[in-house]
């Protein structure tokens, strides 16, 4: 027998079958028509946007939508938040029909310059990842004939302790390189450009409060001194995220309330540099994650040299996360459950699998569950980030997992 990871709240303290958003699972699948699916419960959202803000007061709080991009959840998310954070021409298109463009930035290595034109065409924020996209952005800008908004991400010279991705402090397609940051700041203002502020990104997925209060103090600290080296103050400090969540049996939940008042410490004890900026948190996995639920139906229950597996209609192609495969060196189990007795007395040891043609493809490894039989439904939890965009769907051509939304009461 294998761990798993813990079931988020909302959903741990229910018996028998699993509701999501009051309505129970079997539920979501007809409404589906089919299996597999995803199920995101917009209230969990909303009460974690709600945290966010009673813990950060006068932080900005921007959703980056590589997390989750579904439609109806952007809808909902559009008036929770102060920004959306994109990462492709496709993502700035669909943030644009619901934000304003003063509210989106564009961030990522590699923009073409049909993505850089369109972002300036619309008012669009580019957080520049080096000189020689600040170059083209400038050039292009002049050619339409528009200012353009211009941020620099910085690739500092410090790294988020204990993340599970690692985006700062080592070589990096990712932003410009905290000592050469200046000097870029200085060549846009001279430019003509709206010089919009700093994004500095550390690391994502942390479960560790003291590492990130220490790094947004770091990152208050290396601002300020890009600035003054600037000779210009930024209208925003993005601050990146970074905010973990517990997908295994040994994680526990972040403390945002510490990191918040921690924060506004720092923000009231800043440097003059800085006492004009306003400043944002961007956050992803952070909130949606927790809100989504993956159902997935039994297909077959096989024996096989003393192991029991599930076989289920849904696998990576849709869960890729989930089974281990996106950027775990060792696999873990996360929180899954018999939808029909969501804390029912495990019965039994067995291995959930999918239909694909590939040992990697395994949802759950020697894990305890109550009996389970063909036709029962198999709840995977952790699902609203990273799911559905982030997997192989076309692997093996099997159809796409129907996304729904339960809508905030």
């Amino acid at each position: 027998m294998k761990p798993t990871g813990p079931i988020p709240p909302e959903f741990a303290a229910q018996s028998g079958m699993l509701h999501i958003g009051g309505q129970p699972a079997e539920a979501w699948v007809e409404a589906a028509g089919t299996t597999p699916v995803f199920v995101y419960d917009a209230a969990i959202v909303a009460d974690r946007v709600a945290r966010f803000r009673a813990a950060f007061p006068g932080v900005a709080l921007h959703y980056a939508i590589k997390a989750n991009p579904f439609p109806p959840l952007l809808a909902a998310m559009a008036p929770l938040v102060d920004g959306l954070d994109v990462a492709s021409r496709g993502e700035m298109v669909r943030a644009l029909t619901i934000q304003a463009p003063a509210a989106i930035s564009f961030a990522g290595p590699g923009k073409r310059d049909d993505e850089l034109a369109a972002a300036i065409d619309q008012g669009v924020t580019i957080n520049l990842e080096s000189e020689g996209e600040a170059e083209r952005a400038l050039a292009l800008a002049d050619r339409i004939g528009l200012t353009p908004r211009l941020a620099v991400r910085v690739n500092p010279d410090l790294e988020l302790k204990g993340s599970g991705m690692k985006m700062g402090g080592r070589p990096s397609p990712f932003g410009v390189d905290a000592e050469r940051a200046a000097a870029l700041v200085r060549r846009l203002v001279a430019a003509g450009a709206d010089w919009r502020g700093f994004h500095i990104f550390a690391g994502s997925q942390s479960l560790d409060a003291d590492a990130i209060v220490e790094t947004q103090a770091a990152t208050l600290a290396l601002a300020a001194r890009l600035a003054e080296a600037a000779g210009a103050a930024p209208r925003l400090v993005n601050l990146g995220g970074g905010f973990g969540v517990p997908y295994f049996a040994s994680d526990r939940p972040l403390g945002v309330e510490r990191i918040g008042a921690a924060l506004a410490d720092a923000v009231a004890a800043r440097p003059a540099a800085l006492a004009d900026s306003g400043f944002a948190i961007e956050l992803g996995r952070w909130l949606v994650a927790e809100a989504g639920v993956y159902l997935t139906r039994v297909v077959d229950r096989k024996e096989s040299r003393g192991e029991t597996f599930l076989v289920c209609d849904g696998g990576l192609h849709h869960q890729l996360a989930a089974t281990g495969n996106f950027g775990t060196v060792v696999r873990r189990n996360y929180p899954i459950a018999l939808a029909r007795a969501v804390n029912g007395e495990p019965e039994e040891t067995v291995s959930v699998v999918g239909p694909l043609c590939t040992p990697l493809d395994r949802l759950g490894d020697q894990v305890r569950l109550p009996r389970a039989e063909v036709g029962d439904l198999i709840a995977v939890f952790l699902a609203g980030a990273y799911g559905a965009t982030a997997s192989p769907a076309a692997f093996l051509g099997h159809p796409p997992a129907v996304e729904l939304l339960a809508p905030a009461s």
